[in-house]
């Protein structure tokens, strides 16, 4: 009696990349510190108060809702220096003026978002200033999440300030 086994699949499930991307993100963040350190350094700093410290790092995710599948954007955010998406200074000095607390940063008071659900969720995690990061929220849309978040989660590059998007 023959048995055949089906030929193995160059790359596990989606699910599995998913799960496995913040490790990953890890190893590759740790192994290119130094080089990253180093950069930093021929560069002028800000005042070492406001500076963000090297080791500082998020892995970030926004999954609009009613697209989980296809509607997820993802970038590893990385603070000094500041990089991972276009508005990555700005999210850096966000976050380095909350130590890091995703749930303490300031809401926009000039926003206004329609009343349109069309739900998306933030993921965050990571480390900063030593710390475990570890946050999710699910806002009723990006406009209110950009008035909560303010540059942290500006993951895409299509994505405008426009209210109620």
């Amino acid at each position: 009696m023959r048995h055949s086994h089906p030929a193995p699949h160059p790359l596990p499930p989606a699910p599995v990349r998913r799960a496995l991307l913040p490790a990953v993100a890890a190893l590759l963040l740790a192994a290119g510190a130094a080089p990253v350190q180093a950069a930093s350094q021929t560069s002028p700093a800000p005042p070492a108060s406001q500076a963000p410290k090297p080791g500082n790092w998020l892995q970030l995710s926004v999954t609009r809702d009613t697209a989980p599948t296809a509607g997820t954007r993802g970038a590893l955010l990385l603070c000094g220096p500041p990089q991972g998406h276009r508005r990555a200074a700005e999210a850096c000095d966000q976050l380095t003026a909350v130590n890091g607390d995703l749930h303490a940063l300031p809401a926009a008071r000039d926003t206004v978002c329609t009343l349109v659900y069309a739900p998306v969720t933030a993921h965050a995690s990571g480390q900063w200033n030593g710390r475990p990061v570890a946050y999710t929220e699910t806002f009723s849309n990006a406009c209110e999440m950009q008035a909560r978040t303010g540059a942290v989660f500006a993951l895409d590059e299509t994505e405008t300030a426009a209210p109620g998007a």
